[in-house]
C-alpha cells in the first residue's frame, strides 16, 4: 500500500482559481440590431451589439430600452436581447442617445 501515490492530500489547502478578466474585441462604432429565432421555439427577439460599453453601463442601457420597449430582455455575452420584434423603435431610442445604428439580418 505504501507505493501508491498519493491521492488526497490537506497539504496545501482549498486552491482558488484566478479570475480571468473578459475582454471583449473593440467594434467598429456601429450598433447591429438583428432579429433572431433560433433556437427561441419559434420566439422572436432583437439582438443589438457592438457596444463599447462596461457591464455596468451595457445593464443600465438594457434596463432602459426594457422600460421604454415594455417587454423583458437581458443581456447575455455583450450583447442585449429585447424580447419582440421592436428593431425599429429600438433604432429610434438608440440614436436619440446618439449611437450609430445599422438594422442587420432579416
Amino acid at each position: 500500500m505504501s507505493d501508491n501515490p498519493v491521492v488526497y492530500s490537506t497539504e496545501q489547502g482549498r486552491i482558488k482559481p484566478t479570475q480571468a478578466t473578459i475582454t471583449r474585441p473593440k467594434g467598429d462604432g456601429i450598433v447591429r440590431i438583428q432579429r433572431q429565432t433560433s433556437g427561441r421555439k419559434g420566439k422572436g427577439v432583437c439582438v443589438i451589439s457592438g457596444f463599447d460599453l462596461d457591464d455596468s453601463q451595457l445593464l443600465q442601457l438594457a434596463a432602459e430600452l426594457k422600460k421604454r420597449c415594455g417587454c423583458g430582455g437581458s443581456v447575455k455575452e455583450g450583447s442585449i436581447e429585447i424580447q419582440g420584434d421592436k428593431r425599429e423603435l429600438l433604432k429610434s431610442l438608440l440614436e436619440d442617445k446618439g449611437f450609430k445604428v445599422k438594422l442587420a439580418g432579416g
